[in-house]
Order: C-alpha cells, then structure tokens, then sequence
C-alpha cells in the first residue's frame, strides 16, 4: 500500500517540513535538507505494518488538529451561566498537537521539522 499524495503532504506537514513543491528544482527541498531526504525515502518504502502505523497517526493528528482551530470558537466567552472557558485551551491543544507530531516524526526517524522545531524554549538576544 503506498501513501496518497495527500496523505504524503499531511506527513511532511504534520512533521513540520516545509511544502515538497512539484518536484526538486530550485533551491528547496530534499536535496538541501539531510533530513528531509531521510522522511522522503521513509515514506516511499515503509513496511506495511509501518504504514498502518503512520495511518493510525495521521488519523489522530486530524482530529487534534480541528480541535486547536475548533476551541477558537470558544475564544469569546469568560463565562456562560456555570461554564467557564478555560483560557489555557488553545495553548493546552496546541502542545498535544505539536506533542503528537513529534512523536510522529520519532517514529518516521527524523528530527523535528523547521517548522515544528524541537520543542524547547529559546530565548533569542
């Protein structure tokens, strides 16, 4: 069973690479980015239980995802009758988010894309 492009697009993404384009011309893409070559053969020639794996993962990171932009529909409200918002929500799904897609690129045996970086505080001067 192979990846379909879309599926590929989410991976890369969801990895926190930047977009492949049509192919490798110019100056971006796999040929410039060690570990993104490493993803790209990853993909193309993971076992099928691996790829059942990776599947599973992307079903996951489709749901977390629509909760982070979903809990923006919660943003205006302080307090409703006895429910109140818990203003930590979108930073709280956002970290599950980003935990999930580390955790994906782990498994894919890459570092954290550019995109997605290491998950570390860094203070710049």
């Amino acid at each position: 069973m192979a990846f379909l492009e879309n599926q590929l697009v989410d991976i890369r993404r969801f990895c926190g690479y930047p977009v492949y384009g049509v192919g490798a011309a110019g100056f971006q893409g796999w040929r410039f980015f060690q570990a993104y070559g490493l993803l790209e053969y990853r993909m193309q020639n993971l076992a099928p239980q691996e790829e059942t794996v990776v599947l599973n993962y992307l079903t996951q990171l489709y749901v977390l995802e629509a909760a982070v932009v979903g809990a923006s529909d919660r943003l205006d409200t302080e307090q409703a009758a006895v429910w109140t918002r818990n203003p930590q929500e979108v930073r709280e799904r956002t970290r599950l988010f980003d935990d999930w897609r580390r955790r994906l690129a782990a498994f894919m045996g890459v570092p954290p894309g550019p995109a997605l970086g290491d998950g570390n505080i860094e203070l710049v001067v």
